[in-house]
């Protein structure tokens, strides 16, 4: 880990991401709210939650092209004010279409934001070092996740319209809190640095690289799982008669679960390797998934909800570090855009798709839906080419990296997104 400021820069990464998230989860469910405070079904709640994620999908790879051959920091504010622009404008829109508007510029700033901070997260770490500083920092969105949910529910009331309005713009509030920590993220290399950047490696290079697809499908799939959630618990409690206020402690459960999961994903990793991690997470996923689709009592949707948040904890960080690691040098901010990208890819089809089998099959059926996605992620994770050296005993553990290999890593500095100090990867 950098020596100077030590891992200063990685808290206030966190503590900025925690705002941002939290606005973002606060905001997901109330744009859900407003749009059947303004008569939507839900085939038009899946196509607005899709919208969120439509803008990012083409920006992902230009973003990340950027910031492989520059700073990253700089696309942090950006974010940070396109997120909070979103949400308080999602809560003066007056009709579906521009709720979908605002939502996509929503959906863009959480883009802009993520891609700078996971790339701040693979420069600044040495390899042995990635697992733990990507697991501490998606602490930051479960953070979010956690207050979020229970913050709108807290907000939403009776009169669903003024409330969720109400809701949003205090989302857009949240989120420019962030702003307060963001500064001295990035360590820049100092004048005189070599300033040489390489070619760019083709996109379809990067694809074609072992572990990089199956990275990005884990991915995929568990963010498709928590973002489902997010916009179709609220729908499912409609249904079943479940108050706004108790649907946000639902979500926030499972966002406490994820917390928990990723401080203890080291000993986790230790003990079963990332391999087995992932899979068997998958696995118990899948079935968690399919089980909220039952009619259980409250309690036992509780329950699922918070091992379901366990499982989900694993699939984001370890996915991470699977794709920055497999990645070509001088590529590793676009590989993890196209990661961005799937995920992206996932949040539009995956809500669309839901929203048409929910007006189909009925509201659990989407859940479902995700349990057969994350069935597939769990044998991708089994035949996936594990990330870094492996042990002899096959189950995915990485070795430390020798000072060698470190390349300097340890400096802290931002340097050319070539080197090998800039990832502390050799």
């Amino acid at each position: 880990m950098p020596s100077t400021p030590g891992r200063a820069w990685l808290l206030r990464l966190v503590i900025a991401f925690s705002f941002a998230q939290g606005a973002v989860s606060m905001a997901r469910p109330a744009v859900s709210y407003r749009a059947l405070s303004l008569g939507a079904d839900e085939r038009a709640i899946g196509v607005i939650a899709g919208v969120y994620a439509l803008l990012p999908l083409f920006a992902a790879v230009p973003l990340g092209r950027r910031t492989d051959h520059g700073r990253c920091a700089p696309l942090l504010p950006v974010g940070v004010v396109l997120i909070a622009g979103g949400c308080a404008l999602s809560g003066t829109a007056g009709s579906l279409g521009a709720l979908a508007a605002w939502s996509g510029v929503m959906g863009l700033g959480h883009l802009c934001f993520v891609i700078g901070a996971q790339s701040i997260v693979a420069r600044q770490s040495a390899p042995d070092e990635q697992d733990r500083n990507f697991g501490h920092f998606t602490i930051g969105a479960s953070l979010g996740q956690l207050i979020g949910p229970i913050a709108a529910g807290s907000l939403i009331g009776g009169d669903m319209g003024r409330t969720s309005s109400l809701a949003l713009l205090v989302s857009g509030a949240v989120a420019a809190v962030s702003l307060t920590s963001l500064w001295r993220i990035e360590h820049v290399r100092p004048a005189g640095a070599s300033s040489e950047r390489g070619d760019k490696v083709p996109v379809l290079g990067i694809l074609r690289t072992r572990g990089v697809p199956a990275g990005i499908f884990i991915s995929l799939a568990v963010l498709s799982a928590t973002d489902i959630l997010t916009a179709y618990l609220p729908v499912v409690g409609e249904h079943r008669g479940i108050a706004p206020a108790t649907v946000g402690i639902l979500l926030s459960l499972r966002a406490a679960a994820t917390i928990a999961c990723r401080l203890v994903m080291t000993p986790l990793i230790n003990l079963l390797g990332r391999t087995v991690l992932i899979v068997v997470t998958c696995l118990l996923a899948a079935v968690l998934c399919a089980g909220v689709a039952l009619p259980v009592p409250v309690w036992g949707l509780g329950v699922m909800l918070v091992l379901l948040g366990f499982c989900l904890g694993v699939g984001q960080p370890l996915s991470m570090t699977t794709v920055v690691q497999a990645a070509p040098e001088g590529a590793r901010s676009t590989a993890l855009a196209l990661r961005l990208t799937g995920n992206r890819l996932g949040q539009v089809a995956a809500p669309a798709g839901a929203g048409l089998i929910a007006g189909a099959a009925g509201v659990a059926a989407p859940f479902v839906m995700l349990g057969g996605l994350l069935l597939v992620a769990a044998g991708l994770g089994l035949r996936r080419s594990p990330a870094g050296p492996q042990p002899p005993d096959g189950l995915g553990k990485a070795r430390p990296a020798t000072e060698d290999e470190r390349g300097g890593a340890g400096d802290g500095r931002c340097t050319d997104p070539g080197s090998r100090a800039t990832t502390g990867r050799a």
